[in-house]
């Protein structure tokens, strides 16, 4: 779940994105995984989806670094940030963010989503029609 206070607009980076209502200082926790809202789901029932369940997942879920017989899906706004290879959010941890360096109010909270594909990931394109 995040734990700072942010808004979704859309993004130059792609789509939607989460952005900094107030200054974050670098250090600060943003985001920690919460089991009591964010899900994992067995990898099993994800491959057994179709149609919008399985394209929704594929947009807003990861492999779950902890464990690859599961995926992660994360209850609240988090699951808008987007890509960036210069990002101000370490997700390193698999299951806590911090801020990389000061956060301005209004600034894009980005991460790099190589920490959570061994193998890349692909941009699903845009998600406005």
């Amino acid at each position: 779940m995040l734990l700072v206070d942010v808004y979704l607009d859309k993004s130059p980076i792609q789509g939607i994105g989460v952005f900094a209502k107030t200054h974050i200082p670098s250090g600060a926790l943003i985001w920690k995984l919460d089991p009591k809202y964010d899900r994992r789901i067995k990898v099993e029932t994800y491959e057994n989806e179709t149609g919008p369940v399985k394209a929704y997942l594929d947009r807003y879920s990861y492999p779950d670094r902890r464990d690859p017989n599961y995926i992660v899906f994360e209850a609240d706004d988090a699951r808008y940030m987007n890509h960036d290879d210069d990002p101000n959010c370490d997700v390193s941890s698999p299951e806590e963010t911090y801020a990389l360096r000061d956060i301005a109010p209004g600034e894009e909270l980005t991460c790099d989503y190589n920490h959570f594909f061994e193998t890349g990931f692909d941009f699903l394109g845009d998600r406005h029609p």
